[in-house]
């Protein structure tokens, strides 16, 4: 007799073996017709697997979160079949995973492939679906395998089998003439993985990740559980590249990157006024909630960083500066162990805690030159970063009062939808499982006691402590993790941080990391992108652009561009020969939220026409007016 439990807990008995297409059936026809694969005591694997006596299962349909690993993974390999069957011997497969969104596949090319092959290979990729080819394991030993692929001319799937170990078990997956090195699992036939994919780009990749290796050709495709979904995302990427900051970046005169810098932004002046408008709304909301701001040296002895435990951690990606035969310097990738020297100053008592410390520190990063990306991914940075030093029972109250303040925060950026993860201990950290112990509790019974529901991130940690990761979710539905905050038990132990307590002993205080927006480059980016460079007022670097029609306004248009100015209104004025739709057309292209246009009637009458972005209406108002309208408007609510 073999028992099965559900997913409710309810139980199944079956009078002899079942795999996963029985139990599926015994269900329903209908659910066995939809499966892919089946969830065994928490492991995914094959539906042609049989089941344990007593084991815990779950049939995974398309409409399983779980199925998009899945559907991506069966994807990449239609994608390996396809291209073997166009290109034959002039190519050979290596490897191809599923990845966020999607899936990869690198091919090693005789001949480089070009976009148009990416047509031909989905036009395939769809015929090897309406084939129906079954997709079966296979179980072969080691040396089996790496002959069978050579004798095929894959040297490459030979090179990776090669490395396993000679016991090893070694499956593949056969479907149709193809059949490639995995461990699955996969649906049960090509039909079931459905047509909602899309091949999207070519790239290169090194074999293995190494730069001596030979560069192969890496095709880049999305693949989704349905039509809609594949159709959603399809819009996405083409909102995205509409919203690229770094092309917006350029339109707008906000920034540039050229390679004597790489990794580092050039501010222009309206892209700084941008950052400003940011940086001194956090200043203001730091002071308002108890921080108070410092500032800490870029270089430190990397001593510092040695008795911290970052440079076991983060030694490849620090800079540093040989300054004497004995002494070394690291420009600082973080700054909490400099808060903690600051706070090392003089005799903290109790009475003093909390303590709030914030710099908008500046950081540098030795980043690999291929993950840049803009302002998305820099070398250096600067964080709105800041850490309270407390007592374990504080971290409750603090915990709630951070989570209100990001939460406020997001929300005047334009971000109401928030998730939060829960990361606890990583493999590699610092500290004992006791010290962990207490700082996972203690992080977790704050977030609760603050209301904040969060998923978990299993040994995403900092090495230092568990951390709540806040992802905002931006206009066009994509995520981004910004937000941290870190229970720390451990660098006040390392660095001697302490505080005189009621019994007039030495404790060690609790240190909370923070940050709301993350890298100011990056959230300035990510603002770019959610807003597609049309900010609100209060936030867009140049709020009114004034212009005339023709040179006999000049004056008047100074007058008014003086009104703006005095009332605290951002504004620029534009007093070219050019043709008014032309200027008006310049500045709309620049996301310039007010165009306040001045002729002959509006001097007359003390009036402007303003012209509004998006909008092709025009309203006319007096002066007055209209720089009590913007001042109004430019305030947060």
């Amino acid at each position: 007799m073999i028992t099965v439990k559900l997913p409710d807990n309810s139980t199944k008995s079956f009078d002899h073996e079942v795999d996963g297409f029985q139990f599926a059936e015994s269900i329903s026809k209908s659910l066995a017709k939809q499966a892919l694969v089946m969830r065994v005591d928490g492991d995914l694997v094959d539906l042609s697997e049989k089941i344990p006596d007593g084991a815990k299962v779950e049939i995974i349909t398309p409409k399983s979160e779980e199925s998009l690993e899945v559907i991506r993974h069966d994807v990449a390999h239609l994608l390996a079949e396809a291209a073997k069957e166009l290109f034959g011997d002039d190519l050979q497969v290596t490897i191809g995973p599923a990845i966020d969104n999607g899936f990869y596949y690198d091919f090693a090319c005789k001949k480089p492939l070009t976009m148009e092959d990416l047509e031909k290979l989905e036009k395939r990729m769809h015929e090897i679906v309406d084939r129906d080819e079954k997709i079966q394991r296979e179980v072969w030993n080691r040396d089996e395998a790496v002959q069978f692929f050579k004798s095929i001319g894959e040297n490459y799937k030979a090179e990776i089998i090669s490395d396993l170990a000679a016991d090893q078990t070694i499956s593949l997956y056969r479907q149709g003439n193809f059949i490639d090195l995995c461990r699955g699992p996969h649906a049960p036939s090509t039909k079931r993985i459905g047509k909602a994919f899309k091949l999207l780009k070519l790239a290169g990749a090194y074999w293995r990740g190494d730069s001596n290796n030979e560069m192969l050709q890496r095709v880049y495709g999305t693949a989704w559980a349905n039509e809609k979904q594949l159709k959603d995302y399809l819009f996405q990427l083409e909102e995205a590249e509409k919203r690229d900051h770094r092309r917006l970046g350029r339109e707008m005169e906000l920034f540039h990157i050229q390679e004597e810098a790489v990794g580092s932004i050039f501010w222009h002046p309206k892209g700084w006024s941008l950052y400003l408008a940011v940086q001194n709304y956090i200043r203001e909301k730091l002071e308002k909630n108890g921080y108070k701001e410092v500032n800490t040296p870029a270089l430190v002895d990397y001593k510092l960083w040695e008795a911290s435990g970052h440079a076991d951690k983060f030694a490849e990606g620090m800079f540093t500066i040989k300054v004497d035969e004995d002494k070394t310097l690291a420009v600082k990738p973080m700054n909490c162990p400099c808060h903690v020297q600051i706070f090392n100053q003089g005799t903290k008592s109790y009475r003093d805690l909390p303590i709030r410390m914030a710099e908008f520190g500046s950081c540098y990063r030795n980043e690999p030159s291929g993950s840049l990306h803009g302002l998305m991914r820099v070398r250096s940075f600067t964080q709105d970063d800041a850490h309270i030093f407390c007592t374990e029972d504080q971290i409750e109250s603090e915990t709630k009062a951070f989570c209100d303040l990001l939460m406020e925060v997001y929300k005047d950026f334009g971000f109401t939808n928030v998730k939060v993860k829960f990361s606890d201990r990583p493999d590699v950290r610092a500290g004992t499982d006791d010290v962990w112990d207490r700082a996972e509790a203690a992080l977790k019974k704050a977030t609760a006691a603050a209301g904040v529901k969060y998923d978990q991130n299993p040994g995403e940690g900092a090495f230092y402590g568990p951390k709540l990761e806040f992802v905002l979710t931006d206009a066009i539905g994509r995520d981004w993790q910004c937000g941290t905050l870190q229970a720390d038990f451990i660098l006040p132990e390392r660095l001697g941080a302490n505080y005189i307590g009621e019994d007039n002993k030495k404790h060690r205080p609790v240190m909370l990391h923070r940050a709301i927006l993350g890298s100011f480059e990056r959230f300035i980016g990510v603002l770019i992108e959610s807003y597609a460079g049309k900010f609100p007022l209060w936030l867009a670097p140049t709020q009114v652009v004034v212009t005339n029609i023709t040179n006999d306004q000049d004056a008047y248009a100074q007058q008014v561009l003086e009104k703006l100015k005095d009332a605290g209104v951002r504004a620029e004025i534009d007093l070219r020969s050019e043709k008014i739709n032309f200027k008006i057309r310049e500045h709309s292209v620049g996301k310039v939220p007010y165009i306040f246009v001045v002729g002959g009637r509006e001097e007359e009458n003390q009036a402007v026409a303003i012209r509004k972005l998006g909008s092709k209406d025009q309203q006319v108002l007096k002066l007055a007016d209209a720089v009590s309208m913007l001042k109004e408007e430019s305030k947060l609510h």
